[in-house]
């Protein structure tokens, strides 16, 4: 990012003014019209003047001026004039389209681009959302549902499933729900019904059911019908043994966060989610890798515009709970040793994983991995040989229009700081994270470093699984556009 001068105390005086501005504004968009407001795609939820501004200045433009909130401001100022219904809306895109326009006409900007969701007010039901298994993925999944339940009212987190009970069980899961060593306490009240087995998160009531064998639970029993279980234990990752689910009563749908093997299809939200259908093969779903889930998106639109020929991908892997504390017997090999004292050379099935996601690289890639001394977010490095030449400042280039105006914005985000380093991508929402400053090109040869939360980012790839099969996923208006379409 090119580095400007520091604004002066009366500009950074009237940017807070103008933010502050927004806030009730926002607000009302929110409560009265389930209106969700975005800067190119960064949430304007429960932020404060501050973020407002750090928010603009991210949004960048191609030239790499920042976004003016004296652009925004009127475009907010309208929206809550307008009869809106559902949606969440770009006024980062909004602000750059109307200036294109060169126009003064700003109401009827809006009423074009937004014509589809003007007078659509409608009460839509929540689905509900059943957790099977609540470790590190199952405990950020309720995390990020209770707060998209406040955001959007499409998915709810109803129950969550435990394979057995012990003493003060319900009051050590609530515990591990409302702190996090990595991502921080949970934004909000935690309070727990011991004699009913709920948990009560911002006055959502999460039921906790316990039970040895997926088969054997009456979702119904709780009023709880036609649930998407999402399983996180690992334990069943066949379509045989994740059909047991569909066995219980008042469950619709099952999805996996893990690669799932023989004919589970295998979605990378944002590649292949649409591929989504009604037969009852995608009953059972898998929501991949996080490590998938992180080079998928940033390979494909490579791939699109330059053609890969061949590549290698090493990804820098922070340790994970298989691994052992100290040196010990483990099944797999080097995992067995000290995951807070090694670098740990192992396997990654990712690169083969990316092909049934994006059938055109099946062959293509080759992975392996090194799992290292840190608790989270990861770096995927990807050596790639295309069939064209390639410069460095056209692909950065390239990468960041993708970040800021394709439909893969949720997918692919892009950084040009010099003094990054992984703690500064833990809560990245995205899928994974491209650092411009690391970009190599020579020739046909192209090295990309890819971050990515291996936790949270993933675990909102999932999420937005979740709101696809569930038919609850909000529109995002102006319509993103595909990254061929950039320049």
């Amino acid at each position: 990012m090119t580095s400007q001068a520091p604004a002066n105390q009366s500009d950074w005086n009237t940017r807070v003014q103008l933010a502050q501005q927004m806030l009730p504004l926002l607000t009302r968009l929110h409560n009265e019209k389930n209106v969700v407001t975005s800067i190119f795609g960064r949430l304007l939820v429960d932020v404060t003047d501050i973020d407002i501004i750090k928010h603009h200045r991210y949004a960048r433009l191609v030239t790499e001026t920042e976004l003016p909130l004296t652009a925004t401001l009127p475009i907010i100022e309208e929206l809550v004039q307008m009869d809106l219904g559902t949606a969440s809306i770009d006024l980062g895109r909004l602000a750059v389209g109307f200036a294109a326009e060169d126009s003064t006409d700003l109401r009827g900007y809006l009423e074009r681009e937004l014509a589809p969701v003007i007078g659509t007010a409608e009460d839509r039901t929540p689905a509900d959302i059943v957790l099977y298994g609540f470790g590190r993925i199952g405990r950020l999944l309720a995390r990020i549902l209770i707060s998209r339940e406040a955001t959007y009212g499409g998915a709810r987190l109803r129950a969550v499933v435990l394979r057995k009970k012990s003493g003060e069980d319900i009051e050590k899961r609530a515990s591990l729900l409302r702190r996090d060593s990595i991502h921080g306490a949970f934004n909000g009240t935690i309070t727990v019904d011991e004699e009913n087995d709920i948990i009560w998160a911002n006055g959502t009531a999460i039921q906790v059911i316990y039970a040895s064998d997926p088969a054997e639970i009456d979702y119904t029993a709780y009023g709880i019908n036609d649930a998407i279980v999402v399983d996180n234990t690992g334990v069943w990752r066949d379509r045989a043994g994740l059909s047991k689910h569909l066995e219980s009563k008042g469950v619709s749908k099952v999805l996996l966060t893990a690669p799932g093997k023989g004919d589970v299809r295998n979605i990378v939200y944002g590649i292949n989610h649409d591929d989504i259908t009604d037969d009852d093969a995608d009953r059972v779903l898998s929501a991949a890798s996080c490590t998938t889930n992180g080079i998928t998106p940033v390979l494909k639109v490579i791939n699109d515009r330059y053609g890969i020929v061949h590549g290698h991908v090493e990804t820098v892997h922070s340790f994970t709970n298989d691994q052992n504390l100290t040196d010990n017997f483990h099944k797999g090999p080097r995992r067995g040793r000290a995951a807070g004292l090694n670098m740990v050379l192992t396997e990654t099935g990712a690169a083969k994983a990316v092909a049934k996601a994006l059938p055109e690289l099946e062959g293509k890639l080759t992975g392996n991995a090194i799992r290292v001394p840190t608790p989270d977010v990861s770096m995927a490095v990807l050596n790639l040989n295309l069939a064209t030449e390639v410069e460095r400042d056209e692909v950065n280039n390239f990468l960041n229009k993708v970040a800021l105006h394709s439909y893969l914005r949720q997918q692919i985000d892009y950084i040009k700081s010099p003094d990054v380093v992984s703690s500064d991508f833990v809560g990245s929402t995205h899928a994974g994270i491209v650092d411009g400053l690391a970009t190599i090109a020579e020739g046909t040869n192209l090295v990309l470093y890819v971050w990515y939360d291996n936790e949270f980012g993933y675990s909102n790839q999932v999420i937005r699984i979740v709101e696809e099969i569930a038919g609850v996923r909000p529109q995002v208006w102006p319509k993103r556009v595909s990254a061929k379409t950039l320049g």
